[in-house]
């Protein structure tokens, strides 16, 4: 029988990903799961599971619970099934460019330097909403003439809100970050010694 102690990068690693999925059910799934009405932090959620976790296992975890919730969702609220198509399925690589921009910038010296935090956030969070708002309207069957070109043209009025509020979460995570660096700096090592 192995009595040895886990690992204190096994126990770091559990509390982000509980702490992200606290906050993937405070702000997912439109509000029918709590009272509060915060908007959808998932993909900056993603981004910073990236970060951290960066394991594989970990991101399909997420991915797990966030078709949970949705579907969750849809089910005490039918309205909340209109996007959960066969175009849901592009949420999948979405979800992948958020992730991987997060790895990316785990594998970077200062992950918090400005210019890569910027450009990491704002090309992954573009990605995924191209991919996203794409596979809805060529997949979802709502639109049955719609070919790449036609679907081009719409969804771009979501561009906003997604880029966003997804900008606010990240910032406000770049902000905490500097004001911590030497707890940020420790998840880091932590979880670059638990990847290898």
């Amino acid at each position: 029988m192995n009595t040895s102690t886990p690992q204190p990068a096994a126990y770091t690693q559990v509390i982000i990903a509980a702490v992200i999925a606290f906050f993937m059910l405070l702000t997912r799934g439109s509000h029918v799961l709590t009272s509060v009405s915060l908007p959808d932090a998932s993909l900056a959620l993603l981004l910073i599971g990236g970060l951290y976790l960066r394991k594989a296992a970990w991101f399909a975890l997420f991915v797990v619970l966030a078709t949970a919730i949705d579907f969750g969702a849809a089910a005490i609220d039918s309205i909340q099934a209109f996007c959960l198509t066969d175009g849901y399925w592009g949420m999948l690589p979405a979800y992948a460019a958020m992730w991987l921009a997060g790895a990316w910038l785990g594998k970077q010296a200062d992950s918090t330097d400005i210019a890569k935090y910027t450009a990491a956030s704002v090309v992954s969070t573009f990605a995924a909403f191209v991919i996203s708002t794409q596979t809805y309207y060529l997949f979802s069957g709502r639109f049955p003439d719609a070919g790449i070109v036609e679907s081009l043209k719409h969804g771009w009025e979501y561009l906003p809100s997604y880029m966003g509020f997804t900008a606010m979460y990240l910032a406000a995570f770049w902000a905490l970050t500097k004001a911590l660096p030497k707890l940020h700096n420790a998840i880091k090592a932590s979880s670059s010694a638990n990847v290898a």
